[in-house]
């Protein structure tokens, strides 16, 4: 009978000591000693075992094996005499460079993400440069509220968020954004889809979406079980005079800098949408997912600040620092804070507590302020060359919703969309149509077309992207 026997040690795969090592011993020809001899042989035949990788000392794997420790000095002898590993004072016992797998016998690994073929070049929108984060800064928020942090921050988080993170984002937002936010009513989540999950489950009934937008939102939102209407959308954002026909009870807009058509909402329709809200009791959602970049224009202030008891605004870091430290905030109207709580349930569960400790001291002592002017100011060079490039290559292509943000719409001749996309695709480039977006009946827009992320690719690499961005467009007549 065989006995198998899967013990963890101290060793490393990565030659890091003090990591776990497993190994699977079998009873047969000369007893315990064999049975290491057999697994570590086997470990590095198959690769598990990389050239290189350093074992744990004979006393440190004696232990944890249960063995005595001259049966595991014997077995590194012996597998250093037949060349499996390789022992020299100062550097511990090591896996033979010599002794890597034979080719057919070499374990299938998955391609690492830097090895898969993808394209050369990126202009796909939603992502801001992340070459440009600002990691000094970031640490140095990060060491100060570690320092700083108060012994509950370590405990079950506050279903709301951190306390200082919704006072600093109630003072940042009154001073940059012009929203009215009691930090009572800030609620912290993991990013804009985080709060369109929670406000879904909260809403009910029949909700307007803009013709065009992310589909990802309008899937959460069906998700939920909500239905959804369509408002059009033309040179002035979208149709609020349509509402009322829709019989939705809430609004899904980006007022500021419409999605991704790129121009604001018109002052009139403004006060039209907030009309509509306080005669039927609705709600309006409003996703100002760019609203720190603004750059030929005076910045557009936030819709909550006309009814903050009808409008939920919803904002994040996506866009100005990075989407991967999944972090947004919603300031409610009171009457569904509560509501919203009861969803997100008694503990934060989502949102680390470190990262917003972070985050508000990023913002408490102005490095938040100095990066987004910094980032304003990178961004709109790289619009500049963006139009400046097309001017030269297509001249006869328009440009449109450049006034703010971090991306494009590139105007193209109908019926000439998937060609140039594909046309971009041979070039090493990826690039989204704006057909992509479109959702039910689009009035007043372009038909076809490019959403261009000029805010995406590092600085090194944009020269490029924007070559093979004018290679891709139709020739002009």
């Amino acid at each position: 009978m065989v006995n198998q026997t899967t013990v963890p040690a101290r060793g490393s795969a990565a030659c890091v000591p003090g990591s776990d090592l497993h190994l699977e011993l079998h009873d047969g020809p000369g007893g315990r000693r064999g049975a290491l001899i057999r697994a570590l042989r086997d470990a590095v035949r198959t690769g598990r075992l990389a050239p290189g990788t350093r074992l744990p000392p004979y006393r440190s794997l004696a232990t944890d094996l249960g063995l005595a420790r001259n049966t595991v000095a014997e077995a590194y002898a012996e597998l250093v005499a037949e060349g499996w590993l390789t022992a020299r004072q100062g550097s511990g016992t090591r896996v033979a460079h010599r002794a890597e797998p034979p080719r057919g016998e070499r374990p299938r690994r998955p391609t690492a993400p830097s090895q898969r073929r993808g394209p050369t070049h990126d202009l796909v929108q939603g992502a801001p440069d992340a070459s440009a984060f600002p990691r000094a800064a970031w640490l140095a928020s990060a060491r100060r509220a570690l320092t700083a942090a108060p012994n509950d921050a370590f405990g079950p988080g506050d279903p709301r968020g951190r306390p200082e993170l919704r006072h600093a984002l109630a003072e940042y937002l009154a001073r940059a954004r012009g929203v009215r936010a009691d930090p009572e009513r800030v609620v912290v989540c993991p990013g804009f889809a985080g709060a369109l999950r929670l406000l879904g489950r909260v809403l009910g009934g029949t909700i307007a979406v803009e013709s065009f937008g992310l589909g990802f939102h309008r899937s959460l939102l069906t998700a939920a079980g909500l239905r959804l209407a369509t408002l059009p959308i033309d040179e002035h954002g979208a149709c609020v005079d349509e509402l009322p026909a829709t019989g939705a009870g809430a609004v899904l807009l980006t007022p500021a800098h419409q999605f991704p058509t790129g121009g604001p909402l018109h002052p009139r329709r403004r006060a039209t949408l907030v009309d509509w809200a306080r005669s039927t009791g609705g709600v309006v959602l409003e996703d100002d997912y760019d609203g720190e970049f603004r750059y030929d224009r005076r910045p557009v202030g936030a819709l909550q600040g006309l009814d903050p008891e009808r409008v939920v605004y919803i904002g994040s870091v996506s866009k100005s620092l990075s989407p991967a430290l999944r972090l947004g905030w919603m300031v409610l109207p009171g009457h569904l804070v509560d509501a919203v709580l009861e969803h997100k349930g008694e503990r934060e569960s989502w949102s680390s507590a470190l990262e917003q400790l972070t985050l508000a001291d990023f913002i408490a002592s102005g490095g938040y302020d100095r990066h987004v002017r910094r980032m304003r100011r990178h961004y709109r060079r790289r619009r500049d060359r963006l139009v400046a490039a097309l001017v030269e290559a297509a001249p006869a292509v328009r440009v449109t919703g450049i006034a703010a943000g971090l991306h494009a719409v590139l105007e193209l001749p109908p019926g000439t969309e998937r060609a140039v996309v594909q046309a971009a695709a041979w070039q090493g480039l990826a690039v989204e149509g704006l057909g992509l977006y479109r959702h039910g009946e689009a009035t007043g827009v372009p038909g076809d077309g490019l959403v261009v992320g000029y805010g995406t690719p590092p600085e090194h690499a944009f020269g490029g992207a924007l070559e093979a961005l004018c290679a891709a467009l139709p020739p002009s007549e």
